[in-house]
């Protein structure tokens, strides 16, 4: 009992099994019943026939005749019945042992093609459950090969689309590995070299020198803190703190804070802001975050003398925000990666400016979770970029 109840295989095939017996079963108590009746209904059919011929033939015998033909009758019916009622249970031994025979028959094929169709049924199941285990063993490559448009298959289907999105989360996962550690031992290189010069001599115990060795310090605290955020953003731990907001007021914000390095830069700052400002159910800090990410990430890539401009516009049920620069751009091909995980369209030129390449990962979360969408375009390379974050309006 304990191994039917564990074996879906088996259960499949009893219950295709007793849907057959259980049919053959009505059956044979249905013909039970109703033969009887059938059986009197037809040789009363019989009896009123022959009685219509029997005036007929009686209609030559004589008067003295009428006692023995009394009696004959008599012996007559009480053989007739007798004779009835032997045809009848002989009929119905054979009835029966006809259908035992047949019951038997049934049962087999019964057997048979409960058989097939369970094992036919049950093989997409077996295929996912190989599949399953391999994935458990680490082998995220793993997919069932799908035939046919029923529910089976479309499990099958749900469960290939499962085993790829366990593969992607896999590869990130190891990729995410890799590029922290790669991130954390350039400033833990530079900081152990340091240290090291320092006690061999090599470097004298100077100002400049220690400033470099805090530098690299505050670089590894900077990717150490967007590694927490990172991580709280992605796993929707953020809570956000939504209540009306001033658009204008939030990109006024950010220019104020950044406007001193775009000045040591000798970069433009331009802000086209509409001239009544839009509310906006949102996290202010969160936003200010976002907008200070993207006009920051515009400075770090644009060189002397160019320009970055800010635009909010009104656009339907939402607020569209702008971020448009004069500086490297991005090829067509990296587009699709930006927001990507310590992705660089330029890693040399980003490692030395100190960005830790998950701020626009952050961006990405950030805008999702209030309900946008964020995205970037460029026409080519030394054309500049945009980038371009919506945000739904108040309903």
């Amino acid at each position: 009992m304990q191994t039917i109840r564990s074996r879906f295989g088996i259960k499949l095939f009893l219950s295709y099994f007793v849907v057959i017996l259980v049919g053959m079963l009505v059956i044979a108590i249905t013909a039970n019943l109703a033969t009887p009746r059938a059986y009197a209904r037809h040789v009363y059919f019989m009896e009123q026939q022959l009685s219509g011929v029997e005036p007929g033939m009686g209609q030559g015998m004589g008067q003295g005749q009428g006692m023995g033909q009394g009696q004959g009758q008599g012996q007559g019916q009480g053989m007739g019945s007798g004779m009835i009622a032997d045809f009848y249970e002989n009929f119905q031994n054979s009835f029966n042992e006809s259908l035992i025979i047949a019951v038997l028959a049934a049962s087999i094929v019964a057997l048979a093609v409960s058989y097939v169709f369970s094992r036919n049924i049950l093989a997409p199941v077996r295929v996912m459950t190989v599949a399953s285990q391999r994935i458990a063993e680490g082998h995220y490559d793993e997919r069932v090969e799908l035939r046919g448009n029923d529910e089976l298959h479309q499990l099958a289907g749900s469960f290939n689309q499962m085993a790829e999105q366990l593969e992607q989360v896999e590869t990130m996962r190891r990729r995410l590995i890799g590029d922290v550690a790669h991130e954390l031992r350039t400033p833990l290189t530079a900081i152990k070299g340091s240290a090291e010069a320092l006690m061999d001599g090599v470097l004298p115990a100077s100002s400049e020198t220690y400033s470099q060795i805090h530098a690299e310090a505050e670089r590894l605290s900077r990717l150490v803190d967007d590694l927490q955020e990172l991580s709280r953003v992605e796993s929707r731990a953020t809570q956000l703190n939504i209540h009306p907001t001033d658009s204008n007021a939030m990109v006024q914000t950010v220019s104020k804070r950044l406007q001193h390095q775009f000045d040591e830069k000798q970069v433009s700052l331009i802000l086209n802001l509409p001239r009544d400002p839009i509310l906006l159910p949102a996290d202010e800090d969160r936003i200010i975050q976002v907008l200070t990410n993207l006009i920051g990430n515009a400075l770090q890539y644009t060189p002397s003398s160019g320009a970055v401009t800010v635009s909010i516009e009104r656009d339907k049920n939402e607020a569209r925000f702008s971020v448009v620069d004069t500086g490297f751009g991005i090829p067509s091909d990296h587009l699709r990666h930006v927001f990507d995980r310590f992705y660089r369209v330029d890693k040399s030129r980003s490692r030395a400016h100190g960005g830790s390449g998950i701020g626009l990962t952050i961006a990405k979360h950030l805008v999702e979770a209030h309900g946008g969408n964020i995205w970037a375009d460029s026409k080519g390379e030394n054309l500049g970029s945009e980038f371009i974050f919506s945000l739904p309006l108040a309903k």
